[in-house]
């Protein structure tokens, strides 16, 4: 596995998890406390924020001709 298949990877699991603990914080049975809403809306925030990167990771890889 090459450093860029595995950097995706990487990228990809931690988007997926940070956007399902993110939703889990949210739907669970203490998301009516402060602390539970606040750690959600933060990991869905750096969720999406990997999944940005990953997609301009993946531009620039192509715009520099790398494998």
């Amino acid at each position: 596995m090459s450093l860029k298949a595995f950097h995706i990877f990487f990228i990809m699991v931690s988007s997926l998890t940070a956007i399902g603990f993110g939703v889990w914080c949210l739907v669970s049975g203490a998301a009516g406390k402060t602390v539970f809403t606040i750690m959600g809306v933060s990991s869905l925030i750096v969720g999406v924020g990997l999944i940005v990167y990953g997609k301009r990771f993946l531009e620039k890889m192509k715009r520099e001709g790398i494998d």
